[in-house]
């Protein structure tokens, strides 16, 4: 990949999405995300990919204007009543964040896929970078883990219709609220969770002098994933996840190998990952909870980097041991 020399430009490669300074107090913020059914519903299939390319544009600190539809659509194999009602779904989504969906292009394809490219504005010095977090920083997830094992579990079979509600609320659920209650807060990171499972995202948000350690205790998880585990629920990107990036984490003895493939886990539409200042997070949870996002916890603290990146233990406590 050529290295990047745009004049003007804030963030790219490194980061959720581009950012293109206009003047002092404007820059435009762009990203493009697109994603197969996790879902049987074509509508809620829509609305749920459109909800997981928004993220990104939140997770900058930016707020949406306007977006294009990109869709592969099998034409000869399926019906355009399936395509409209994902079509539908997306743009429910975006009139929900607060704009409308303008244009797009499609192709003929062998399998589904939909998703948006998003346009969003953000004031250059409110900008929050994927990277940016700080000794100290507090971690602070939105949303609870394991979607992609729930899907994985419907896709086999495993689970019902009660389990794929469950599922598909949680995907669904945008990350405005989030988003809106991070602003009033001095962010220094955040990135939003999804195929790259959690600690893929939280790996990415992390410069080579610092290390992160999390609390398994404190992790919001969804509590179906376990039984669905147990019958080897886990997905090919999952798998992925853990072996590109086992020999970054160590493991406290009691976390089992089913519990730690939670950690992996490639999610769809996930929640907000900010990194915050210590004495910030309890007043931060406080209005996340008041804002009724799906989770507000601290999952774990920043420290100096030691002997590996990520650390995960049981029963840290509320405390910052740092």
């Amino acid at each position: 990949m050529p290295k990047q020399n745009v004049p003007g430009l804030l963030s790219g490669l490194d980061d959720d999405a581009a950012t293109y300074s206009i003047n002092e107090n404007l820059a435009i913020v762009q990203t493009l995300d697109f994603i197969t059914p996790v879902v049987d519903d074509p509508y809620s299939f829509g609305a749920i990919a459109a909800a997981n390319a928004i993220s990104d544009i939140y997770a900058m600190g930016a707020k949406p204007i306007f977006a294009l539809n990109i869709v592969s659509f099998p034409i000869k194999t399926m019906p355009m009543e399936t395509l409209g009602a994902i079509l539908a779904g997306g743009a429910a989504k975006a009139a929900e964040a607060g704009f409308s969906i303008v244009g797009g292009h499609s192709v003929d394809d062998a399998s589904p896929k939909y998703g948006l490219s998003v346009t969003g504005l953000v004031h250059p010095q409110k900008l929050i970078r994927k990277s940016g977090a700080l000794v100290g920083d507090a971690l602070i997830l939105t949303k609870p883990l394991g979607t992609g094992i729930l899907a994985t579990g419907i896709d086999s079979g495993i689970v019902g219709d009660e389990v794929e509600a469950a599922l598909t609320a949680v995907m669904l659920e945008l990350n405005l609220k989030a988003a809106q209650v991070m602003q009033s807060f001095p962010v220094h990171a955040c990135t939003d969770v999804s195929g790259f499972g959690l600690l893929g995202h939280l790996s990415e948000m992390l410069n080579p002098d610092l290390s992160v350690m999390l609390d398994y205790d404190k992790l919001p998880i969804l509590p179906q994933v376990w039984d669905i585990l147990k019958h080897g629920g886990v997905s090919s990107g999952t798998h992925s996840n853990a072996r590109y990036l086992g020999d970054q984490v160590q493991w406290e003895e009691k976390i089992t190998l089913l519990e730690q493939m939670v950690l992996f886990d490639a999610q769809t539409s996930g929640g907000l990952l900010m990194a915050a200042p210590a004495e910030v997070a309890n007043s931060l949870i406080s209005e996340l909870t008041q804002a009724k996002t799906l989770a507000a916890n601290i999952i774990g603290y920043v420290c100096q980097r030691n002997d590996f990146p990520i650390k995960v233990r049981r029963g840290l406590g509320s405390q910052n041991p740092f």
